[in-house]
């Protein structure tokens, strides 16, 4: 039977999402706006320091880091987990001797799944992957925005950029499941509630930096993204999606207009399941050819397809429901 929560756990895992939500929109920004705030008052020297300090420790964020199990186990990521619910399924073992590139689909708005499940403790991963480290690689202009960065990097998260997939994938040993977004800022403006529609056919960097590494492809699908909000559409041509189009172009990401549940950005209660799926075996291949890169790129589409027919009705959806791939 299930148990009613309590007037305190509903309102932390309120106040736990309201945070998720805002950091990714207004944080950086905040962050940004703080910096430059103090360099016209008495404490300019702070962010001066800060400064010169973040330039000698650019590197980093493409050399895997500076990830730490305290944020990722903070207690608020668990509020975040039971709010939606959010739950991880485990389909096949990841060896902890081999490396992995996980895909993951779709983007949806904010992509909370992706985070909470592969940036934080919450729903178990190393649990379930014992000995293996998850790492979210998210758009590399974050790394570039102080104090944001520290933030980030302390998830786990690293720079979807070619140096950094390289250096995790040769220089960080064993165990690294490398967890990017394929479908990026265009999917995301296909995030509609009951809609599962990803960007694929023409994505094949990944499945290239997989060859040149040898590290296994596993397909993951996180059901119910789409549902947790309501997002604007805007018609193709209009003032909005021409803005949209722009900062895609410009900043490699598309604002999204969007709406929650209550409070215009509280999610709606949906449940979201994240399966992971079986890794696809990819040879190691230093220049690989187009004719492989193509040949492992059709594997990883079936694969995904097969993954999203086999879990869709126990994840919530009709059996006639089908997995929109462009």
């Amino acid at each position: 039977m299930k148990q009613e929560k309590t007037q305190r756990k509903d309102f932390l895992e309120n106040i736990s999402v309201l945070q998720a939500v805002l950091t990714v929109p207004l944080f950086g920004p905040a962050c940004i706006g703080l910096m430059v705030y103090l360099m016209f008052t008495s404490l300019w020297l702070l962010p001066t320091l800060y400064f010169i300090w973040q330039l000698k420790d650019r590197h980093t964020p493409e050399r895997g880091g500076r990830r730490t199990a305290f944020v990722r186990n903070w207690k608020v990521w668990k509020h975040v987990r039971d709010y939606f619910p959010m739950k991880l399924v485990k389909t096949a073992e990841l060896n902890p001797n081999k490396n992995y590139i996980l895909g993951c689909h779709p983007h949806g708005v904010l992509s909370l799944g992706a985070f909470t499940t592969f940036t934080t403790e919450a729903c178990g991963f190393m649990d379930l992957f014992p000995g293996v480290r998850s790492c979210l690689c998210i758009l590399s202009g974050l790394f570039k925005i102080p104090l944001y960065r520290e933030y980030v990097m302390a998830t786990g998260c690293c720079p979807v950029s070619k140096p950094s997939l390289k250096h995790l994938l040769s220089k960080s040993g064993k165990g690294n499941a490398l967890v990017i977004i394929i479908g990026g800022a265009a999917e995301s403006l296909l995030s509609l509630p009951g809609v599962n529609a990803v960007v694929m056919k023409q994505r094949k960097g990944f499945v290239k930096v997989a060859l040149e590494f040898g590290a296994d492809l596993v397909p993951v699908y996180s059901y119910g993204e789409n549902d947790i909000f309501r997002q604007v559409i805007f018609s193709e041509g209009s003032v909005g999606w021409r803005l949209q189009q722009l900062c895609k172009k410009i900043m490699g990401f598309a604002p999204c207009l969007f709406m929650g549940e209550r409070w215009l950005w509280m999610p709606y209660h949906c449940p979201v399941t994240i399966v992971v799926g079986s890794p696809i075996p990819v040879p190691k291949r230093p220049s690989p050819t187009q004719e492989e890169v193509d040949h492992y790129h059709g594997l990883y589409m079936e694969s995904l397809a097969k993954l999203f027919n086999k879990h869709k009705v126990s994840c919530g959806l009709s059996d006639s429901h089908e997995l929109l791939i462009t």
